[in-house]
């Protein structure tokens, strides 16, 4: 992918976008506009978790939107997700990010101040969230159904997996994203619009703390669905041990060829032999019966 460069000016306040810059790049943004060099490698750092700190001429900010396929397997913050790093102040907004992102897109044409367009990405980048949350919760909701009103052998153990680590590292990642919006500071007339943000901020933690709630539910009753079905087989397998072992026992008495056995004389032998199989296996039926086995 191409490195790109936007650059829009608003009546109050200028906008620098870069998307996916070269490590050359970086030292010339560093350079142009005064920032902190490592705050600046931050910024394309995979996997780096979002921050907040403020420095005495800018604030720098890295936050991550949720950038993940329905049907990815992940298991990773770098593949749920990817960030986008702002370094902001009163006249001037940078952000630097690897991938392009829609929504910086579809921006509005006027804002006026920084504040208003910066919180505009950051509620766009939370609402990244809501539908992914929608989409595990129904995932989790059909397992559910399937488990208890139809077979619980349809049930991927594998993919239930996956949706309980994407649920889970989501959960965590909000919460960081929350705690670094707790820090965030913004002017009078934006107080509101940055309640609103954690208020759904909230919300999300909430929703995917459930969803993961549900998700451990699952995975605890279709394991012991499993087990009580294992459980079933050998109960099975052990009465019909209990029937045939006595049986075979007599079998393999008999079932020896001495020559001075006394009952190989007995004329009606083999009836009373079949007769004394059939007495023994009543008793064990009637045993089992009344400790409630069968």
């Amino acid at each position: 992918m191409q490195a790109s460069s936007t650059i829009k000016s608003f009546s109050s306040f200028s906008w620098y976008d870069f998307c996916n810059p070269t490590t050359a790049d970086l030292q010339a943004i560093a350079s142009q506009y005064q920032l902190d060099y490592f705050q600046i490698m931050d910024s394309l750092e995979v996997g780096h978790l979002p921050k907040y700190e403020h420095q005495a001429s800018y604030n720098f900010l890295i936050l991550r939107a949720y950038t993940a396929q329905p049907t990815d397997r992940v298991n990773s913050i770098a593949d749920i997700s990817n960030k986008i790093a702002f370094f902001y102040k009163e006249d001037q907004l940078i952000t630097i990010h690897r991938t392009p992102f829609a929504f910086l897109a579809d921006l509005k044409s006027d804002y006026p101040s920084c504040e208003s367009l910066l919180l505009a990405m950051i509620k766009a980048m939370v609402d990244s969230y809501n539908e992914p949350s929608k989409l595990l919760s129904d995932q989790i909701d059909a397992m559910e159904q399937t488990i208890f009103l139809r077979d619980y052998k349809k049930i991927s153990l594998t993919e239930l997996y996956f949706q309980k680590t994407k649920t889970r590292i989501t959960k965590k990642l909000l919460q960081i994203t929350q705690q670094v919006l707790h820090q965030v500071e913004v002017s009078a007339a934006h107080k509101s619009a940055l309640a609103d943000i954690h208020d759904s901020m909230l919300n999300l933690v909430l929703v995917y703390e459930e969803v993961l709630d549900n998700a451990h539910t699952i995975l605890n009753t279709y394991l012991s669905i499993n087990a009580q079905k294992s459980n079933d087989v050998m109960k099975v397998l052990t009465v019909f041990s209990a029937f045939f072992l006595p049986l075979t026992f007599i079998v393999g008495i008999y079932g020896m060829n001495f020559e001075h056995m006394p009952e190989l004389k007995w004329a009606n032998g083999y009836y009373l032999a079949l007769g004394f199989m059939l007495l023994i296996t009543l008793g064990i039926y009637r045993w089992f019966k009344k400790k409630g086995y069968l």
